[in-house]
């Protein structure tokens, strides 16, 4: 069945199911992105990744700064179903109401738990085994209508956010593409989300990615995978910036927090309020990443950085 679809999407997470649904020969009337933004240092304007997906597909971009006035932009394509994924824009209630079928969102979290915006890294943080995604019809509420289907994956000891968004983009494809028939023709229906196990993924301060090394190494290590690729977890060191892109949890004695306590070619081992955090991976302003036993070896002249602290002044 090939339904009239209007897409809405930004980053690289909505990519996936924009091409999947070209695979199923569905017929895209057109995509929703949000402008251009400048990036990287020389702050150039530069696409969405749906934006560069879309032209490649040869499928009509449109670029609001809001959506309040385009409901009839949207009704004269006529859509059976407009889909959503992080497209990062409300979609007014004159919006929700055009779609033959409505407005459907792939939500990177297995509602109730995670609603809002940043699902993904607040799973990671929060210590949860599994995640999913939910495809789930619109309505006025932040993540709040019924869903029509979901699908699971476990959070693996590895995975950052960068990782397991990238996971998540692929099964929401799979999970859409699958349901979007189905709930075209009526066999599946939305079902109301449960009042129980509702949170609340709130977006991400960059302030948040500053290390309290009186937290315990579970926590620091969750935080360094649930900040990659942004805005990464951060220390001082000799009263400059490090940040820190990749860290794990390992048995130590007690000491000070934020202490290290052993280097080797393994990485930089630094006491926490509960056990040992061994980083590997770190980057210093201006620099690239570099291993942390490489960081460790540029300061073995000075005496090395056994008993030092991180984040204190030096």
């Amino acid at each position: 069945m090939t339904l009239r679809i209007v897409y809405a999407g930004t980053p690289e997470f909505a990519v996936p199911a924009l091409d999947a649904l070209v695979r199923e020969g569905h017929d895209l009337l057109s995509v929703y992105t949000q402008p251009d933004r400048p990036a990287g240092r020389g702050r150039l304007l530069a696409p969405s990744a749906v934006k560069v997906a879309a032209q490649r597909l040869g499928i009509r971009v449109l670029q609001p700064d809001h959506l309040r006035d385009a409901a009839a932009t949207l009704a004269a394509d006529r859509p059976d179903v407009m889909v959503v994924a992080a497209y990062g824009l409300l979609l007014p209630e004159s919006v929700l109401g055009v779609p033959l079928l409505g407005c459907i969102n792939i939500h990177a979290s297995l509602l109730p738990r995670w609603r809002g915006a940043a699902p993904v890294q607040r799973a990671i943080l929060a210590g949860d085994s599994v995640t999913g995604v939910a495809i789930m019809q619109m309505q006025r509420g932040l993540d709040t209508g019924p869903v029509y289907a979901t699908a699971s994956t476990p959070i693996e000891a590895q995975d950052t956010t960068a990782r397991l968004t990238a996971r998540l983009a692929e099964l929401g494809a799979q999970t859409l593409v699958t349901a979007l028939p189905m709930i075209s023709d009526g066999r599946i229906r939305a079902v109301s989300q449960p009042e129980e196990g509702v949170t609340y993924a709130h977006k991400v301060l960059k302030s948040e990615a500053r290390i309290d090394w009186r937290r315990s190494a579970i926590e620091l290590e969750r935080a360094v995978r649930a900040f990659v690729p942004w805005p990464i977890a951060e220390t001082t060191h000799a009263s400059a910036q490090l940040r820190i892109h990749a860290a794990h949890r390992i048995e130590g004695a007690p000491a000070v927090p934020g202490t290290v306590v052993a280097v080797s070619g393994s990485g930089i081992d630094i006491a926490t309020g509960d056990g040992v955090l061994r980083i590997t991976a770190v980057q210093t302003p201006g620099r690239g990443v570099v291993t942390a036993s490489a960081f460790a070896a540029g300061h073995a002249r000075d005496g090395g950085l056994i008993g030092r602290r991180f984040g204190d002044p030096a």
